[in-house]
């Protein structure tokens, strides 16, 4: 790829549907907010966050002995200033967190990510830059970093930390006390360009990512090896690309998903805003498959699927002449569903809102077929040393019936091969983050090791990391680690073992 091709599409705002407009965030959003927060106190999970946090975790159980190393996480933490809300769930500025497990002890510290929208906001008393959910026009936007919140996902690689945000670049935090190191550019091709919070770490410890530019329809794809230096690059073309939040790599593919929305420019609405659902009606639109080839970085075949809203894939494997992944497939319009949070609003529960799926795209036919896994769920993942390679278990979180609002309270691991599904639900008023598989040294299967996770306990207002053993879900969480206070709800996040 060029670099006058990199540097265009990095430095062009209308290539992320971020333009300039006369719309200012009001303060209706806050206000409804701290009505709904005094009816019911359980949507601190969603308020405000002010200053940093550290604690030690009250152990009830037993942390494993061979359980040690460092839980990183992420996620919105600031959703008010200057007496205005953010609209959308996805706009608060990232706060990092780190869960340090040692010798059967748990401490926590928080702290924000010091981004340039952060820190300039900060100063001003009130917001400044638009956001994903969000239209502020209150100061000229220079590159896609001035917008960068830094707040989906916190990625050790290559003895590094970084905050993740999928619109602009990685941003390096210190290991040991998260404080915000700066800004990384792999190199001067991809300076600000959008940088997944998705990454894939392949088995020799190399990176594969990707940045989606929905305004001029291409995706930049990105190798990375395991010292940090980038391999390659590339641009490929796809047409009415919107937002593709995560990808699934195989050991020879790339694979993304193309929800069907229509980009429709609007100069006083957000980037979310600009998402136009064209998967209902007579004229809907397929989810599209998009398969890209390691090898060539160019693109192999696209498929078809029945229109459905994709946030997040499990794994995907290459089987013969065809290959299978897992995906979160959502009915309808999900991503204007998950703002309403921000006003103290629930989304009622409902099953048939969606569904976890292993999709096979058979190359000689060119059709793709689905098979369902698990009922409506999210943030699948699996063992780290089975990506992009034959695996057997997926781990998810889902709702269970007796919530009328989607409140994700039940941990899985569910046999891709059987469906079946070794379960544990928390108690009401628990609500469950990301769980991310982690291996015991020399695991001989995809079960030995640990399930771990964070829980917010609304009712008593702190925040618990759960210790799952993989193998014996169903007996519930072997230790939890209570802080005595709440953290910020997070998005994402990795293990790093001692």
């Amino acid at each position: 790829m060029q670099r006058r091709t990199f540097l265009t599409c990095a430095t062009s705002l209308a290539a992320l549907g971020l333009v300039p407009g006369s719309a200012m965030a009001d303060a209706a959003t806050f206000q409804r907010f701290h009505a709904a927060l005094k009816r019911d106190p359980t949507l601190a999970v969603y308020a405000n966050t002010v200053g940093q946090q550290s604690g030690i975790a009250r152990i009830v159980g037993r942390i494993p002995s061979d359980l040690n190393g460092v839980f990183f996480r992420n996620g919105p933490g600031r959703f008010e200033l200057g007496g205005e809300r953010h609209h959308h769930w996805f706009d608060g500025d990232g706060f990092a967190q780190r869960w340090q497990i040692a010798g059967g002890k748990v401490s926590h510290i928080g702290k924000f990510v010091d981004t340039e929208r952060f820190t300039e906001e900060n100063a001003a008393g009130k917001f400044l830059y638009p956001s994903f959910g969000t239209h502020v026009d209150r100061r000229g936007v220079k590159t896609n970093d001035t917008m960068n919140a830094a707040n989906t996902n916190l990625l050790p690689f290559n003895g590094r930390v970084y905050a993740l945000w999928e619109g602009g670049s990685a941003i390096e935090v210190d290991a040991q006390t998260l404080a915000t190191v700066g800004i990384k550019t792999w190199n001067e091709d991809m300076k600000s360009m959008p940088f997944s919070a998705h990454p894939k770490i392949d088995p020799d410890g190399g990176m594969w990512n990707f940045g989606a530019l929905p305004g001029g329809n291409r995706l930049a794809l990105y190798r990375i090896g395991a010292d940090g230096k980038v391999l390659k690059t590339a641009m490929v073309s796809v047409p009415q690309l919107a937002m593709v939040h995560d990808f699934v790599v195989s050991a020879n593919h790339l694979i993304f998903l193309i929800p069907p929305y229509d980009m429709i420019r609007a100069d006083d609405r957000s980037f979310a805003e600009q998402h136009h659902w064209a998967g209902s009606g007579a004229n809907a639109r397929p989810l599209r498959v998009v398969v890209v080839s390691k090898a060539t970085m160019e693109i192999r075949q696209t498929f078809e699927l029945p229109p459905h809203m994709v946030f997040h894939f499990g794994n995907a494997f290459d089987d013969g002449a065809t290959t299978r992944f897992d995906v979160v497939l959502h009915e309808g319009d999900a991503l204007a569903d998950v703002g309403r949070v921000m006003r103290g609003e629930r989304q009622k529960n409902s099953s048939g809102r969606g569904f976890a799926a292993q999709v096979t795209l058979d190359y000689a036919s060119g059709k793709a077929t689905t098979a369902r896994l698990f009922g409506a769920s999210e943030f699948p993942r699996v063992m780290p040393q089975v990506v992009t390679s034959r695996h057997r278990q997926l781990a998810l979180l889902s709702s269970s019936a007796r919530n009328t609002e989607i409140l994700l309270d039940t941990v899985n691991l569910v046999g891709t091969d059987t469906g079946k599904a070794d379960s544990y639900r928390f108690d009401a008023g628990w609500q469950m983050e990301e769980h991310v598989l982690v291996p015991r040294a020399g695991a001989r299967s995809e079960t030995d090791g640990y399930l771990v996770g964070v829980a917010q306990d609304t009712k008593r207002g702190h925040t618990v990391m759960t210790v799952f053993d993989a193998a014996r879900i169903k007996a519930g969480p072997v230790a939890l680690a209570r802080l005595p206070y709440r953290a910020p709800h997070c998005f994402h996040g990795n293990f790093l073992a001692a």
